[in-house]
């Protein structure tokens, strides 16, 4: 069960073409980035007519990076659908629940995961993973870090599916399961929009941080998914923070935030 979006929707033939009547190739987005001192790749999906806005399609139709905290998403799904944990108040630690695992981002809360990871099993992980075809499905020696390890990689159009297919319940697992890892997500919400999001970073083989931002935005009942993958040599540079001001910076240059979507 492929999460891609991009290649399911929209076919081969893009290949050899940058745009077409459902996808947008916006290579002006670069200066957000560029302001940040990164490079990267941004993506936004309308659901409602089926159109993708893109920056940098190469890197994110084809280059694959750690998902890092992003696979916090897929091992919540798995750990609540086998009855591993119950829901977000579980403890994975005496001292760390699930949900406050899911939203922190110090070493606390990444111990948390491996934790879990280890309750959950390489056996099951490994089931899954190969049943949503979740990257390059690759998993190393390493059971207890192999997301954070540059082992396991995904390209940004799947991390865009996956977002989709659980906000509409269209993932292998109960919708209670998906529910649950809905709610989780941090959020920042008012009267016109809701933004529900999901930060990342970690570090690849060359030394460069590589960083993700990923998840909704809602006005008017009406989804549009977005993903931010960015790098920079740099580090010790803060990725979730420069990611997630670039995402709302576009998003705002989109027109979104109004509540007029």
């Amino acid at each position: 069960m492929k999460t891609s979006l991009f290649t399911v929707l929209i076919g081969s033939f893009l290949l050899t073409a940058c745009s077409s009547g459902n996808v947008t190739v916006d290579d002006s987005l670069q200066h957000y980035f560029d302001s940040a001192g990164v490079k990267g790749s941004f993506s936004l999906f309308d659901n409602g007519h089926g159109h993708f806005t893109i920056y940098n399609l190469s890197r994110y139709r084809d280059s694959l990076y750690q998902p890092g905290a992003t696979f916090d998403i897929l091992m919540s799904l798995i750990a609540i659908q086998t009855g591993v944990v119950k829901d977000d108040t579980s403890f994975l630690t005496p001292a760390l629940t699930l949900g406050k695992a899911f939203h922190a981002t110090d070493d606390s809360s990444r111990l948390g995961f491996r934790v879990l990871a280890a309750r959950i099993g390489k056996d099951t992980l490994k089931k899954w993973i190969d049943s949503l075809q979740y990257g390059n499905k690759y998993m190393g020696a390493d059971t207890t870090a192999f997301w954070t390890n540059n082992y396991l990689k995904i390209n940004a159009d799947e991390q865009l599916g996956l977002l989709k297919k659980l906000y509409f319940d269209q993932l292998p697992f109960f919708q209670r399961t998906q529910e649950i890892v809905r709610r989780m997500m941090p959020a920042e919400s008012n009267s016109s929009y809701r933004l529900t999001y999901k930060v990342a970073q970690g570090t690849k083989d060359d030394g460069h941080s590589i960083g993700w931002v990923m998840g909704w935005v809602e006005e008017n009942k009406h989804p549009y998914f977005f993903v931010v993958n960015l790098e920079s040599v740099d580090p010790n540079k803060d990725l979730g923070t420069a990611g997630l001001a670039i995402a709302k910076s576009i998003l705002q240059q989109q027109g979104f935030f109004q509540g007029k979507k």
